[in-house]
């Protein structure tokens, strides 16, 4: 499985059409869980993995993932948690939402544009907002747990 996409390629699949794979009812991940959903693309053919992670100690941290060709992060939103430091050194603040650059995969961040993410302290629209952004248009059932 090749990770080394052209910045091309992963934009191209960023943005791809997405939905759900089927009628699975998953449930929102409680403290300490992760949960990964399959997506596909509208006409079938790239399928993609939408993960979702809540940490155990610090409760209003999370991290929303959209992965392509299986092993490719092609976008990852981190909540709550401390800053990322990018190879050139910048320092950006939480939440910052990582996206595929090639040559360097997911290891650049970017402050979170409030035009996308206008709720970033709202896990659950945070979610809706980040599967928004991932172009997932038929998204898939996703049950609201206790704390959500």
């Amino acid at each position: 499985m090749n990770s080394n996409l052209t910045q091309a390629e992963a934009d191209a699949l960023m943005a791809l059409e997405k939905r759900r794979v089927d009628a699975t009812e998953w449930n929102y991940p409680n403290f300490g869980e992760r949960v990964t959903v399959p997506l596909v693309s509208i006409d079938g053919r790239e399928a993609f993995l939408l993960d979702l992670r809540r940490t155990r100690i610090n409760l209003k941290k999370g991290t929303y993932q959209n992965r392509g060709r299986q092993v490719v992060v092609l976008a990852r939103l981190d909540f709550g948690g401390p800053p990322h430091r990018n190879p050139d050194g910048e320092e950006i603040g939480s939440p910052h939402l990582h996206l595929y650059r090639e040559g360097f995969g997911d290891k650049w961040a970017f402050p979170v544009s409030s035009q996308h993410f206008p709720y970033p302290d709202d896990p659950w629209q945070t979610l809706e907002d980040f599967m928004r952004f991932c172009n997932v248009i038929q998204p898939p059932f996703i049950q609201r747990g206790l704390f959500t």
